[in-house]
């Protein structure tokens, strides 16, 4: 879906038009996602132009404020718990400012108040902003909170909720 790997279906259509090899950076360049397993990178490429402030009020509403700081378009340290480096991964998505954001496994090593504020606050915050979200997740406490609900076992859909 992402253009990461070449389709081995009938193709990958994006608003209407089929996506061949010329046209996967377009692609591409819809989404945002954190994969479960992710890089984080100090600086963020291609945004070089982000607002310093902005970043660091997200830093702080992700609770590391006293563990980095965004300043002269770095970092200050990528030496954080896993769950920290996802926040800090999540921010970068939210410079990004695409229209889908794919989450795999982001919850999963948050502890449990930022757990509740990825799904109570963060994911419905996305929404009202017009972004489509996809969350992909073995959490069953929060499903209430999705639009939908597609269940896969196998890599095949057995069922969806709405």
């Amino acid at each position: 879906m992402t253009g990461l790997y070449p389709s081995a279906c009938a193709g990958v259509w994006l608003n209407g038009e089929q996506v061949r090899p010329d046209t996967v950076a377009r692609l591409r360049s819809v989404f945002s996602l954190v994969m479960s397993d992710f890089h984080l990178f100090e600086r963020l490429y291609g945004y070089e132009a982000a607002d310093p402030v902005q970043i660091n009020q997200w830093i702080d509403r992700m609770g590391l404020a006293q563990k980095v700081r965004f300043e002269n378009g770095t970092f200050s340290t990528r030496k954080l718990s896993t769950g920290q480096r996802k926040r800090l991964a999540l921010i970068t998505m939210l410079v990004e400012d695409r229209p889908v954001f794919i989450f795999d496994e982001w919850a999963a090593e948050q502890d449990p108040h930022f757990r509740d504020v990825f799904y109570n606050e963060l994911l419905p915050d996305l929404r009202n902003r017009g972004k489509a979200v996809i969350s992909v997740t073995h959490d069953q406490s929060y499903l209430s909170n999705a639009d939908m609900v597609v269940r896969l076992e196998y890599g095949r859909i057995v069922a969806t909720e709405t």
